[in-house]
């Protein structure tokens, strides 16, 4: 079989496809046979139904069927004898003016593109590193322990403080108006905890309990609730309550309440250490992947395919009418939602996508079984039972492939680091968890 290829333009191919309409017709007939020994039709016996009743039935559905089949068979073969690497669906039109007993068709679709990778000894990077001190440690016992403590009810004379907790009725008006989310009542809150606005939290601050007080409150302009950013409303509080927080000690009582084996306090620190250095390990792997990836992506050389990028485009316009959905918006599938949005996110992953792929083939970057093991094992180890967690992934494919491509990335990120310029630099643990 001798297949010409036309150039187009850049990734652009043309295959004509030439057909056998004796072969065609043959696979039609072949198929209504198999139809009429099992279809049922009234008044006729089960496999006694004539071929003509059959075809004038089912005859349109089973030609465009076959047609469909034998031009995907004859394109796939025509593409893998010229060893095309085809990138998305092709575009097959029937073309007139063919010989008697032949139907041609063009084929017309992108390739893959070949990438060049520049060398990545120039490449620079910037490779992040941090440690688990002792203070984020004490920052994680003092979660342990606000997530465990109790609250005992203040006395009569005792004013609100930091880290009391208030029960209050408010209610709020702009110009004289109620406004919608504005009024509660037996509303709590933790005191400077930073669950209300700070002018809201320094009102309540030194209030006792059956005390009433008005003062006015400016919703910030990027404030989440758009009818009232921007705006001064006067709130009227009243304070029902006021309980004081106790919280647990650290001792081996409340090491041994949290399941840490050993039960004393230094096996809890040694337990929160283990867990926080593996946390650690994961967002530093995340942000030098992210360096790795910004640096791939500079130099690589390649045009991209518009099929490709088209497909990503409409998954990621899919993801977001999912999102709409979730949140409850009506008619989200309908959203107008420009594409346009999406085009620079869509084209970067695919440019990386297919950079990852040739540098993983290039350099043999596969995810190894056993790499794969060892990455469920260490993601698994800081959840109460890893062994349910492993059975959770290795039970789905889909799971198993996205663990595989995390894997790959980290293959490629340890090859990168490798071979580039490396600009080591410490952030703390607090940045590094995003914390201030």
């Amino acid at each position: 079989m001798t297949v010409t290829v036309e150039t187009l333009e850049k990734l652009e191919r043309k295959i004509t496809l030439t057909l056998s309409a004796q072969a065609l017709q043959s696979e039609v007939e072949n198929r209504l046979k198999r139809i009429a020994r099992q279809v049922k039709m009234d008044g006729f016996r089960p496999g006694k139904v004539p071929l003509n009743v059959v075809a004038q039935q089912y005859g349109y559905s089973v030609q465009y069927e076959v047609m469909n089949d034998k031009v995907g068979e004859a394109f796939a073969q025509a593409a893998n004898e010229a060893k095309l690497r085809v990138a998305g669906q092709p575009k097959i039109t029937e073309k007139e003016g063919a010989p008697a007993g032949e139907l041609h068709f063009d084929a017309v679709f992108e390739v893959y593109p070949e990438v060049k990778i520049g060398d990545l000894a120039g490449a620079e990077v910037d490779k992040v590193s941090a440690d688990v001190n002792d203070a984020a440690i004490d920052r994680t016992v003092d979660i342990l322990r606000k997530q465990r403590r109790t609250f005992a009810q203040r006395g009569a004379d005792q004013a609100a403080a930091d880290g009391d907790r208030v029960t209050i009725d408010f209610a709020g008006k702009i110009d004289g108006e109620p406004f919608e989310g504005g009024k509660a009542e037996a509303f709590q809150f933790l005191v400077g905890e930073g669950q209300m606005l700070k002018e809201f939290e320094d009102a309540v601050r030194g209030m006792k309990a059956g005390e009433s007080k008005t003062f006015p409150l400016n919703f910030p302009a990027d404030y989440h609730g758009k009818d009232v950013a921007g705006k001064t409303a006067d709130f009227l509080v009243t304070l029902h309550k006021i309980e004081a927080q106790h919280l647990p000690e650290v001792n081996e009582a409340f090491a041994k309440s949290l399941g840490v084996d050993g039960g004393t306090v230094e096996a809890l620190r040694e337990d929160i250490r283990k867990n926080l250095a593996r946390e650690v390990k994961f967002r530093l792997q995340a942000r030098n992947k992210q360096s790795v990836m910004d640096a791939l992506v500079a130099k690589a050389e390649l045009d991209l395919p518009k099929s490709v990028v088209q497909a990503e485009i409409d998954r990621l316009v899919e993801g977001a009418r999912a999102d709409l959905k979730q949140r409850g918006i009506q008619d989200a599938d309908k959203a107008p939602i420009p594409e346009d949005l999406f085009r620079e996110q869509a084209e970067r992953r695919v440019r990386l996508g297919l950079v990852v792929a040739e540098l993983v083939r290039s350099n043999e970057l596969q995810a190894k079984p056993e790499q794969i093991e060892a990455h469920l094992q260490e993601m698994a180890a800081s959840y109460e039972k890893p062994a349910d967690v492993i059975r959770w992934y290795k039970g789905d494919n889909r799971r198993m492939a996205e663990v595989e491509a995390i894997v790959i990335e980290n293959n490629v990120t340890e090859f990168v680091l490798a071979k580039a310029k490396v600009m080591d630099k410490s952030v703390s643990f607090e940045e590094l968890m995003g914390q201030s």
